[in-house]
C-alpha cells in the first residue's frame, strides 16, 4: 500500500498530470524500432507547464509559460461511444502490414485502422534504412495510396499486406522538404537547436547520468551486487557543508554531441533560380557542397533526382559532370562521392536511433536555456533560408500561403462535442492550433521589437504604432492616447494584458456554444510588452464606435448592451460568479449588462460573436485600491491596508472568488444548521436571529488555529479553520473549476432554485413549505452576502468602484450589499489565505523551492504577487520563523529580482540593439558583481559612428539618449531596488549592495542569476563567474549570448483525460491501486491523444503510474515510466526546474530498487546538485534527499560519506519538523544503523536512544515504533558489551586470546530499500479485506481531522496518506 504518492491531492481541478506518448506503443518500439509513438502522436503540441509544485501539487497557474509548436498529422484513435461516466477504452486493435523500400529487405510495421496513410511516412522517414527519403508514395497491388486516408478506410488493407514505397518526381516544394529534412538528420544530434530555442527542441540530460542504461525498461542492465566497481564519492561542490557553487556541472558535456562531421557545407548555390531554358529541362534549384575530403561539388535537383553538375563557384555549367550519378536521394548521391559521408552518416543515424523518442520530439510550446555554452556558429542553409524568406507561419507546407488564425481558432471550438471520441477531435484541434498560434505570435512579436515589421500607422510616434504579421494584430503595452489616464497610464497599460489574458482564460474555460474570445498571447520581449491577438473579420473596415454592439468604449461614459450578448454572457454569470447589475449611460437610461462595462462585444464580419478587453472580468481588490470614504474591514486595515498601487486594475484572482464563495457556504451551512437546531430546541419562532451569527462566528474563531483575532459579525469572519478546509479543497480546486466542465464548485449546494427573476429583485419565491426554515435560510443567506433570499448564490458586480461608472438609484441597496462583498473577499485574502499558505508551508504540504513554485503556491491559494511583501511580513511576525526560513529566503530572492525586473524593463528600452550585450552585462554587473565601479564597455569607435547616426534612427519603439543606461552604477541601482520594493510590495530592504542581501537573508548569488535571467529571458555563457572579485566585473559583453521573449498564453486542456486522471487517484486514495493504475494508463492515451507525445500533465501521469507499478512490485515498469517523467520534465519545464529534481529522486529510489545502485547515486548526486544551485542547502527537500543518498551510500558501505549526509539530513529535519518530531527519531535511527555497522555502538546507542525518547513521548510505550526501537537498544547494548568482552581479553591475554567473533553486519540491499521506502513514504501493507475497511475508516477519520484543523505531525509532503499503523509522519 501507499502512504504519500507524490502527486497531486484529488481535489486538485488542474494539477498537472502529466504528458507522453502512448504507452502501448511506446515501450514496444522504443528502441530500435523506429520509434513510431513519436511521430504517431507528435501532431498534439503542448502548452506550458503548469508548473508543478515542488511537492507535485500541479499548479494551476499557468505562471510564466513557454511556447511551441510541432508537426505530424495523428488521428484520433477513435473509440466507442458511451455514458460520460464509464471507463471508455480507446480501442486500438492494431495489425501489421509488410513495407518494401527499394533497396531494403521488406519489413513489418504495426499499425492501427485510425492511422492516416501520412503517419506510415512519417515513420519511415525516421526509420534508420528509411530515413533519407521523402518524395515517395505508398502503393498497394499498384494503387497509390491517399496520404490523408484513414488505414481502415482503405479497400484490400488487411493483416499482412504489402505496401510498396515507390519514388515519385520532384518538385521545387518536394526538393526544399528533401533539403530541409537532411539537414535535419545531419543535426539530429546537435544541441545548437535546443540551445537557440528553436523548433520547440530543448535540452536534456538524463541519459548522460544513466548512461543510457535504463533502456529496455532496465532490463539490458546486468543485475547483481555490483558493489566491486562503483565509485561513490562526489565531486567536492555536492558534499553537504561546501559553499561552491558551480554553474559549469548544469550542463555536462555529451559525447554523443561532439559531431560527427559528414559535410563540411550544404548550402544554397548563388546560380538560383534554374533559368527558363534549363526550368524546361527539369532542372528545380541548385545546391552547393563541400565535403569532407575537401571537395566542392555543384548539384543539381531535377525532377528525377540529384546529380552533379560542372558549374563552379564562377562560372555556370549545368550540364551533368562525368560521371554523373541520378540519386534519388541526396543521401545516397552523397554517399558515392564523399566515403567520409557515407561512414559517419550510417554511425549519425544508428546513434540518432538509439536516443529515447522523448530527447528528441518537439516540446509543444518552446522552453528556452537560461544558460548555453559558446556553439560554433556552422553555415546552414535551411536556417539562412529561413531568415531571408518571408516563411511566415510555416506556408511552404501550407496550401494557401498564410494562415487565418482567427478563423481556425475560431472553427475548433465549433466542432461537436457530445461523445469521447468527438471531444478528443475538438480538444487536439484546438491545441494543436493554439500551440501553433503561439508560436507564431511569439516569431511576430520579436519581429516587431526589432523592428523588422512595418507599422499600419508608420506617421505616429513609435510607440503608439500597431502592427499587422501574419494575421496577427500586435499593439505594444504603453498607454496609448491616454486611453488609461484615468487608470494608472503606462503602468496600467503593461498590466492590462495579462488581466485580459486572465479574462481569455476564464471564458475560455467555461466553453459557452456561440460566445468567442480573440486568440491571445503576451509576450515580453528586450522590455517591451507586446500583446498579439487573432483579428476579428471585417473590425480593421469600420470604426470601433459602429462595430461595439455591447459593452462601453470610453470605460462606461458611453453603455450600450445587446439581448443575444445577454443571453451568452448569462450563461457564464454562474460559473464566473459575474452578477448581472444595471448602469446608466450618458443619457441617464439604464443599460442591463452581465459582465464589466469594459468588455466589449462585436459580431464579426462572420456572424460570430466576439467579446474582448476581458481585463476586469474578475472583481476589483480593494486592499489595492483606496476609494475615498470607503472603509476596509479592521483585518485589512491591520494590515496597513488600502495601499495605494501603480494602477487601478489589481483585481481579485479566479482562484480567490472560488475559495471565498466556497468559505461563505461553508458559513451558510453552519448558520443554518446551527439556527435549525436552535429552532429545534426551543420552538420559539420568534427568537431572534442575531446571536445564532455572532456564536457561529464566535465558535468558528476559537477552534481556530493560527489566526488570532477574534471577530463577532459572520459577515466579516473568515476564520482559519474554515479557511482551512476551503483550501483543501478548492483553492486547490479554484483556478479553473470550470475546466472540468464542472459548471460550478457550488451547485450542488445551492438549495433552492434560481428563477432569476427572483434572485434579481431579491424576492423570495421559497420553495421551502415550512415559513421557519425560509426564514432560516433567508438570515443565512442574509449574512453570507448571498444575491438570492431563497438559496445560496455568490456573485460579482466588476462594476462597483470603476470610475465613471454610474448606477441607476433602484439598485443602490444592491451596489451597498456588493461593495460590502467586495470589502470582505478583500479582508478574507489577508486574514484566510495568507495564514493558510503560511500554514501550509509549515506543515511541509506546500514546498516552494524557487520563484515559480512560489509563485504557484501563492496563485493556487488565490494571493496576487503585489502581496508578497505582505506575506513576508507575515512569515516574519509568525512564532515559527525558523522553521518558515526556506520560505522567507525564496521570497526575498523573489522580491528582489522581481524589482530587478521592473527597472530591466524601462533599462532596456533606452538601449539600441547594437549595445544590447554590452547594456545586459552591465546591468548584471551592477546586480550581482562584487566590483564597486561597474563602468559600461563602450568601445570609442563605436560611440563616434553612433553619435554621427544618431539623427537618422529613431524607429524602433522607444528611442533616445542611447548611451543613458551606461551611466547605471551598482549604489544606484541597489538603491532603486530598495525603493521599488517599498513603493511596489510595500516591503522594506535596508541594503545599498548585492552583498549586504547576500550577507544578511543568506541568499546565493548563483540562485539570484538564475531567477533574474528566467524572470527577463537573458541567456549567459556557462563558465564559472567570479561574482565576489572587488577588482574586476563579472560579466563581461561576450557572456551575454542571447534574449529570449517570455511567452504568456492560455493553456487548452485535456478535460476527460483530467476526469481519468482525477478518479485515478481518487481510486488510489482509496486503496484501489489496480483500478486506479487502469484508470491512469486510460488517462495517459487520452492526454496522448489529446497534447501529443511532450506535455507536463502526461508528465504527472507517468509519475503516479511508476509510483503505482513500484508499489504493486513491477520495478523494470516502474523504471522505464519515472525514466519518461524525467526526460519529459527536463525537456517541458527545464533541466533544473523543481519537478525535474523530484523526479530524479523518484528514479534514483526505482534504480536502487532494480539493482543499478550506481545509477542510483548518480541520479542523487544530480538531483542534489540541481537544488543546491536551485535554491541551497537550507530546505526540508534536502533532507529527504540527503536521507536517500546517505542510505544508499550505507548499502554500499561507505559508512563515513554515507555518515555525513544522514548527519546534514539529520541538522535539517531538526530545524524544519522540531525536535519532536517523528521524521527526526527516523533521522536518528538511520545515524545509529550506520554507526553500528562501523562498529562505533557508543554513538550509535546515542542516537538511537534519542530516537525513542521521541517515539516513546509521541506514540506511548505500546505503539509498535516505541517497541522496535527498544528491541534495537537492546540488540545494540548486547554487541557493545560483546565488543568490550572481546576488548578486554585482548588486553589481558594478548593476541593469542580466543575472540569469539563478532557480527559486523554489512547492511543487506532490502534493509537499506526498506528503508528507502520509509523515508520516502512509500509503505508496502499485505492487505486483507478487513484491512482494507479499518483503511478506509482511517483515511476519513484523517480527513475529519483536517477539516477539524486538528490534523498532528504532518505527512511527508504526501497528499496520499495511507499509511496505516506506521506513523512517519
Amino acid at each position: 500500500m501507499v502512504s504519500k504518492t507524490d502527486d497531486i491531492p484529488a481535489s486538485v481541478p488542474s494539477c498537472n498530470p502529466a504528458d507522453l506518448a502512448d504507452e502501448a506503443g511506446d515501450g514496444a518500439q522504443d528502441g530500435k524500432d523506429t520509434s513510431k509513438t513519436r511521430l504517431k502522436d507528435s501532431c498534439g503540441c503542448g502548452h506550458s507547464a503548469d508548473k508543478a509544485m515542488v511537492n507535485g501539487d500541479g499548479a494551476h497557474e499557468h505562471t510564466e509559460e513557454a511556447e511551441l509548436k510541432q508537426d505530424g498529422t495523428g488521428e484520433v484513435d477513435g473509440g466507442e461511444e458511451s455514458n460520460e461516466q464509464e471507463v471508455i477504452v480507446i480501442q486500438d486493435t492494431g495489425f501489421t502490414v509488410k513495407i518494401q523500400a527499394p533497396g531494403t529487405e521488406p519489413f513489418d510495421l504495426q499499425v492501427s485502422p485510425q492511422e492516416m496513410v501520412q503517419e506510415i511516412h512519417q515513420v519511415l522517414m525516421d526509420r534508420e534504412d528509411t530515413c533519407h527519403r521523402t518524395c515517395f508514395s505508398l502503393q498497394l497491388d499498384g494503387n497509390v495510396l491517399d496520404n490523408f486516408a484513414e488505414l481502415k478506410s482503405i479497400e484490400g488493407l488487411q493483416e499482412g499486406s504489402l505496401l510498396k514505397v515507390v519514388e515519385e518526381p520532384y518538385t521545387v516544394r518536394e526538393a526544399r522538404i528533401h533539403v530541409r529534412h537532411i539537414r535535419d538528420l545531419l543535426k539530429s544530434l546537435d544541441p545548437s537547436d535546443a540551445y537557440n530555442g528553436v523548433d520547440c527542441n530543448s535540452l536534456s540530460f538524463l541519459s548522460i547520468f544513466t548512461d543510457g542504461d535504463l533502456g529496455d525498461s532496465g532490463k539490458r542492465k546486468k543485475k547483481g551486487s555490483e558493489l566491486e566497481q562503483i565509485d561513490c564519492t562526489p565531486p567536492e561542490h555536492i558534499l553537504p557543508g561546501s559553499k561552491e557553487r558551480p554553474l559549469v556541472p548544469l550542463q555536462p558535456q555529451n559525447k554523443d554531441w561532439k559531431p560527427m562531421q559528414c559535410l563540411k557545407v550544404l548550402t544554397m548555390s548563388g546560380w538560383n533560380p534554374p533559368p527558363g531554358n534549363r526550368k524546361m529541362h527539369g532542372d528545380l534549384m541548385y545546391l552547393y557542397i563541400v565535403t569532407v575530403e575537401e571537395r566542392h561539388v555543384s548539384v543539381t535537383a531535377s525532377t528525377r533526382g540529384f546529380y552533379l553538375n560542372q558549374s563552379t563557384t564562377y562560372t555556370f555549367n549545368p550540364k551533368p559532370a562525368n560521371p554523373s550519378f541520378l540519386s534519388h536521394s541526396l543521401v545516397e548521391l552523397l554517399s558515392q562521392i564523399s566515403p567520409a559521408f557515407k561512414k559517419n552518416f550510417t554511425a549519425l543515424q544508428k546513434k540518432r536511433v538509439q536516443r529515447h523518442p522523448f530527447e528528441r520530439i518537439a516540446t509543444p510550446f518552446q522552453v528556452y536555456s537560461w544558460t548555453a555554452p559558446q556553439v560554433d556558429h556552422a553555415m546552414d542553409c535551411v536556417r539562412a533560408e529561413d531568415a531571408y524568406t518571408s516563411r511566415l507561419g510555416y506556408e511552404e507546407h501550407i496550401p494557401g500561403q498564410t494562415r487565418d488564425w482567427n478563423e481556425e481558432l475560431q472553427t475548433t471550438r465549433e466542432l461537436p462535442r457530445k461523445n469521447l471520441p468527438e471531444r478528443l477531435l475538438r480538444e487536439r484541434a484546438i491545441f494543436k492550433v493554439h500551440s501553433d498560434f503561439a508560436a507564431a505570435a511569439t516569431r511576430g512579436a520579436m519581429a516587431v521589437i526589432d523592428g523588422n515589421v512595418m507599422a499600419i500607422n508608420p506617421g505616429e510616434e513609435t510607440r503608439m504604432q500597431m502592427f499587422i504579421w501574419n494575421n496577427i494584430f500586435f499593439s505594444l503595452g504603453f498607454d496609448v492616447r491616454d486611453h488609461y489616464r484615468e487608470l494608472g497610464g503606462d503602468a496600467a497599460a503593461h498590466a492590462a494584458p495579462t488581466n485580459d489574458l486572465n479574462g481569455v482564460r476564464a471564458y475560455g474555460a467555461v466553453d459557452v456554444e456561440g460566445l468567442y474570445t480573440l486568440g491571445t498571447v503576451v509576450v515580453d520581449y528586450r522590455g517591451y510588452r507586446v500583446t498579439a491577438q487573432s483579428i476579428i473579420p471585417g473590425i480593421l473596415e469600420r470604426e470601433q464606435e459602429q462595430s461595439v454592439i455591447y459593452g462601453s468604449i470610453d470605460f462606461g461614459k458611453t453603455v450600450v448592451s445587446h439581448s443575444k450578448y445577454m443571453e451568452l454572457l448569462e450563461k457564464t454569470s454562474r460559473p464566473l460568479k459575474v452578477q448581472r447589475h444595471n448602469v446608466l449611460n450618458e443619457k441617464n437610461d439604464t443599460v442591463e449588462l452581465c459582465s464589466s462595462v469594459e468588455c466589449k462585444g462585436i459580431i464579426g464580419n462572420d456572424g460570430r460573436h466576439y467579446i474582448l478587453d476581458l481585463l476586469r472580468t474578475f472583481p476589483p481588490d480593494l486592499n489595492f485600491l483606496p476609494v475615498d470614504g470607503e472603509e476596509l474591514p479592521p483585518e485589512s486595515q491591520r494590515q496597513g491596508f488600502p495601499r495605494q498601487h501603480r494602477h487601478r486594475l489589481a483585481c481579485l484572482r479566479q482562484e480567490l472568488i472560488e475559495a471565498f464563495v466556497e468559505h461563505r457556504y461553508l458559513l451558510f451551512m453552519k448558520m443554518a444548521a446551527l439556527q435549525l437546531m436552535q429552532q429545534k430546541a426551543n420552538k420559539d419562532t420568534n427568537k431572534s436571529e442575531t446571536p445564532a451569527i455572532t456564536e457561529t462566528s464566535e465558535t468558528t474563531t476559537e477552534s481556530n488555529t493560527d489566526t488570532t483575532q477574534t471577530q463577532t459579525t459572520a459577515s466579516d469572519s473568515p476564520s482559519a479553520p474554515t479557511a482551512e478546509v476551503s483550501t483543501d479543497n478548492s483553492t486547490s480546486a479554484a483556478p479553473q473549476a470550470a475546466t472540468d466542465g464542472e459548471e460550478n464548485s457550488l451547485k450542488p449546494a445551492t438549495n433552492g432554485p434560481l428563477d432569476p427573476a427572483a434572485t434579481q429583485n431579491g424576492e423570495c419565491k421559497s420553495p421551502l413549505e415550512d415559513p421557519k426554515s425560509r426564514e432560516v435560510v433567508l438570515n443565512a443567506c442574509k449574512a453570507v452576502g448571498s444575491i438570492s433570499n431563497t438559496s445560496f448564490d455568490i456573485r460579482f458586480n466588476p462594476d462597483i468602484f470603476s470610475p465613471g461608472v454610474r448606477f441607476p438609484e433602484d439598485s443602490v441597496d444592491d451596489v451597498q450589499k456588493q461593495k460590502q462583498l467586495l470589502k470582505d473577499a478583500a479582508a478574507f485574502l489577508v486574514s484566510c489565505q495568507i495564514p493558510s499558505l503560511v500554514k501550509d508551508c509549515l506543515d511541509h504540504s506546500a514546498l516552494p523551492m524557487d520563484g515559480a513554485t512560489l509563485t504557484e503556491a501563492l496563485h493556487q491559494r488565490g494571493i496576487n504577487i503585489r502581496y508578497l511583501g505582505t506575506v513576508l511580513e507575515f512569515v516574519d511576525k509568525t512564532p515559527a520563523k525558523s522553521q518558515l526560513e526556506h520560505f522567507y529566503r525564496i521570497g526575498i530572492s523573489e522580491l528582489i529580482t522581481r524589482c530587478a525586473k521592473h527597472i530591466f524593463k524601462t533599462y532596456l528600452q533606452g538601449v539600441e540593439l547594437s549595445a544590447l550585450s554590452a547594456a545586459v552585462s552591465h546591468f548584471l554587473n551592477c546586480f550581482l558583481s562584487s566590483f564597486p565601479d561597474a563602468v559600461a564597455h563602450l568601445p570609442p569607435d563605436e560611440l563616434v559612428s553612433r553619435r554621427k547616426n544618431r539623427k537618422r534612427r529613431n524607429r524602433v519603439p522607444g528611442g533616445g539618449d542611447n548611451t543613458a543606461w551606461a551611466s547605471l552604477t551598482p549604489s544606484e541601482l541597489w538603491k532603486n531596488i530598495a525603493s521599488e520594493a517599498q513603493s511596489y510590495y510595500h516591503f522594506t530592504i535596508q541594503c545599498d549592495s548585492v552583498d549586504q542581501v547576500v550577507e544578511k537573508y543568506s541568499l546565493q548569488k548563483t540562485t539570484l542569476l538564475r531567477e533574474i535571467s528566467i524572470k527577463t529571458g537573458i541567456q549567459i555563457l556557462i563558465k564559472e563567474y567570479n561574482f565576489d572579485s572587488r577588482h574586476k566585473p563579472a560579466f563581461t559583453e561576450e557572456d551575454i549570448l542571447n534574449i529570449f521573449p517570455v511567452v504568456k498564453h492560455v493553456n487548452p486542456k485535456a478535460s476527460d483525460a483530467f476526469h481519468f486522471f482525477q478518479s485515478g487517484q481518487a481510486k488510489v486514495q482509496q486503496g484501489f491501486l489496480k483500478e486506479g493504475c487502469e484508470l491512469i494508463n486510460e488517462a495517459l492515451n487520452l492526454f496522448n491523444n489529446v497534447y501529443g507525445a511532450m506535455h507536463v500533465e502526461i508528465c504527472a501521469c507517468l509519475r503516479l503510474l511508476a509510483r503505482l507499478n513500484y508499489i504493486m512490485g513491477d520495478h523494470p515498469e516502474a523504471l522505464s515510466n519515472q525514466q519518461k517523467a524525467v526526460l519529459m520534465s527536463e525537456r517541458v519545464l527545464g533541466i533544473e526546474h523543481p519537478n525535474t529534481i523530484q523526479e530524479y529522486m523518484h528514479l534514483a529510489l526505482y534504480c536502487f530498487a532494480n539493482g543499478q545502485l550506481s545509477t542510483a547515486l548518480k541520479l542523487l548526486y544530480r538531483a542534489r546538485y540541481l537544488m543546491l544551485l536551485v535554491c541551497g542547502e537550507d530546505h526540508p527537500e534536502m533532507a529527504l534527499l540527503d536521507s536517500n543518498i546517505g542510505l544508499v551510500l550505507h548499502g554500499v558501505m561507505e559508512y563515513d560519506l554515507s555518515l555525513r549526509f544522514l548527519e546534514n539530513a539529520l541538522t535539517i529535519n531538526t530545524k524544519y519538523h522540531g525536535p519532536r518530531s517523528l521524521k527526526v527519531a527516523l533521522s536518528h535511527h538511520l545515524v545509529a544503523r550506520v554507526y553500528e555497522s562501523k562498529a562505533e555502538f557508543r554513538s550509535a546507542l546515542q542516537h538511537e536512544k534519542e530516537g525513542y525518547t521521541i517515539y516513546k513521548n509521541q506514540m506511548g510505550e505500546a505503539h509498535e515504533k516505541t517497541k522496535e526501537s527498544s528491541e534495537y537498544l537492546k540488540y545494540l547494548t548486547q554487541q557493545a558489551v560483546a565488543l568490550q568482552r572481546t576488548m578486554n581479553e585482548i588486553y589481558k591475554n594478548g593476541s593469542n586470546a580466543s575472540i569469539m567473533p563478532l557480527k559486523f553486519t554489512a547492511p543487506s540491499m532490502a534493509s537499506v530499500l526498506e528503508q528507502l521506502n520509509i523515508i520516502n513514504g512509500i509503505i508496502f501493507i499485505p492487505l486483507s479485506q478487513k484491512d482494507l475497511e479499518n483503511l478506509k475508516a482511517e483515511v476519513q477519520r484523517r480527513q475529519q481531522l483536517q477539516e477539524l484543523g486538528k490534523s498532528e505531525d504532518p505527512i511527508e509532503d504526501s497528499p496520499l496518506e495511507l499509511e496505516d499503523k506506521i506513523p512517519i509522519d
